[in-house]
């Protein structure tokens, strides 16, 4: 049986090599000469050594057949321990018979003939009946042999049936057993001694029956196992992994994303996170190629649109000096547009770089940054949007001018926007505040609205690009730049829970050292 399990395992081993190596693992064991003498191996043909490893089939298979054998194993000593217990009951029943019979005759009436007969019925040499303090010869052959082994029929276990058929088994031939058992009516017991050769054949017959047997069991149910287990397992791993692959190829084709199957099991769920989780690279691949051809595009027009701005800027210094005193307060803040404007466009590629350019900071008077904020939205008095301002006297925020006003400029815009959408306007109803105030050694500054607020499904991602914006046509910089650029100069900024509009609160410290230097302003 133990030969047969290593020749069972061996077979599943090698169908394994056949079924479970992938083409690179059986390309290891190819003869060197067939491969390539020159040229670089390709990623995905570089070896880091050799792995000798199964496949899931292949496994499933080698387990399978272990199982069913070690099942066999326990299930057949068992069977050949009740098969001998039940010859050697036979041979106890017809000495019984055979001790009724010579009873009853007469002892001078029993010919030689039958008394061998008799025994030869029995397969026994010697019959013997105690009754009582008597021990009673009723046959045995002209030479009664001397036992080797003594057997108690009437106390056998369990495992002293099994102990005995490795004992029998690995007996000599010719050994002599003594065997009792009960008696017929009116005597202790019964024994008879004969030899353990005839036993010890019909065993073997009968354990090559019962391996036949077995074989053949073994094959079907090993067969219904596999093909079941296969079915249920392996099949949808393979499933799975093929999916895996081939989105590995490609990440940004939708079409190759796995479609779960609908399982409630563990291979369901496994399925849906898989698909989850292809969705999210796949549309974070998309966003970041977005990007790649959204930089790409701003490059290509960076240097026309640069010359355009220039060109603005001659003619608005032109206007600059002309007497008309409209033109002369105008034209500054167009100047300071201008030159911003070139600002940006120089820089316009920062964004998708690792981060801004360092801000380069100094005291911003934020009363006077916030009127150029209105100025650029066009918000003048009477205009549809109110813009009210709640500044303390004299604030000044140690900050980059520049990129200041781009962040709130940034917001203000996103809250015009907001506000515009409802027509007509009403500056009582649609109002843009904006309050800054010192809060120990940083400026709070906070930019509200009085619109219809940010949807819940869009605050989780307020500050990620391309994705918070809900402005058709918008797109989706406006807060991560203003992010970025508040985390630049150590801030933050954040949404606050309002209940009318939408309330965002910027937080810009002071450098370390100036801390003290600022103090000294707010009490001048």
């Amino acid at each position: 049986m133990v030969a047969y399990l290593l020749i069972s395992i061996r077979c599943a081993l090698g169908a394994g090599i056949r079924d479970g190596f992938s083409p690179r693992n059986r390309a290891m064991f190819e003869p060197t000469s067939q491969k390539p003498a020159s040229g670089p191996e390709p990623p995905s043909e570089r070896k880091t050594g050799v792995r000798w490893s199964l496949g899931l089939s292949a496994k499933l298979l080698a387990l399978t057949v272990a199982v069913v054998a070690t099942a066999e194993i326990a299930v057949l000593v068992p069977t050949i321990a009740n098969y001998r217990i039940a010859w050697l009951s036979d041979r106890l029943a017809a000495a019984r018979t055979a001790a009724l019979v010579l009873d009853a005759a007469p002892q001078e009436g029993i010919s030689p003939d039958l008394t061998r007969q008799l025994l030869e019925s029995v397969g026994a040499k010697v019959i013997v009946v105690k009754r009582e303090d008597t021990r009673r010869l009723l046959a045995a052959s002209d030479m009664p042999p001397e036992a080797d082994v003594h057997l108690d029929m009437r106390q056998t276990t369990l495992w002293s049936a099994v102990r005995d058929v490795f004992d029998t088994l690995m007996a000599r031939n010719g050994r002599i057993i003594r065997v009792l058992g009960d008696p017929p009516s009116g005597a202790d017991f019964i024994e008879i001694v004969l030899s353990e050769t005839p036993l010890r054949a019909a065993m073997l017959r009968f354990a090559a029956t019962v391996l036949l047997v077995s074989l053949v069991v073994a094959v079907v149910a090993g067969v219904l196992v596999y093909v079941s287990l296969n079915w249920l397992f392996v099949r949808p791993m393979r499933r799975f992994t093929e999916r895996i692959s081939a989105f590995r190829e490609n990440p940004e084709d939708a079409s190759r994303i796995i479609v779960p199957s609908g399982r409630s099991d563990e291979i369901g769920t496994a399925e849906e996170a898989l698909e989850e989780m292809q969705r999210e690279l796949s549309q974070t691949l998309h966003q970041k190629s977005h990007l790649a051809a959204l930089g790409l595009a701003v490059s290509k027009i960076n240097h026309d649109l640069r010359n355009l701005l220039a060109s603005a800027q001659l003619i608005s210094d032109r206007l600059a000096a002309l007497p008309d005193p409209t033109v002369q307060r105008f034209a500054p803040k167009l100047l300071a547009a201008l030159d911003r404007a070139i600002t940006y466009c120089e820089q316009t590629l920062s964004y998708g770089r690792a981060k801004e350019p360092l801000p380069e900071r100094r005291d911003v008077e934020l009363a006077h940054l916030f009127d150029e904020v209105r100025d650029t939205l066009g918000l003048q008095p009477g205009a549809g949007v109110a813009w009210v301002t709640d500044v303390e006297r004299g604030l000044v925020a140690d900050a980059d001018p520049d990129q200041l006003f781009r962040v709130v400029l940034n917001i203000a815009r996103n809250a015009l926007q907001a506000l515009e959408v409802r027509a007509p306007a009403d500056p009582e109803r649609d109002q843009i505040r904006v309050r800054a105030r010192r809060k120990a050694a940083a400026v709070e500054i906070e930019i509200s609205d009085t619109g219809p607020g940010i949807p819940a499904a869009r605050r989780e991602h307020l500050f990620e690009a391309f994705v918070s914006s809900a402005r058709r046509g918008g797109t989706g910089l406006g807060l991560p730049i203003a992010g970025e650029l508040v985390r630049a100069h150590g801030g933050e900024i954040r949404l606050l829970d309002a209940q009318v509009g939408t309330t965002f609160r910027i937080t810009i410290p002071d450098q370390p050292g100036d801390r003290h230097h600022h103090r000294e302003r707010i009490r001048a």
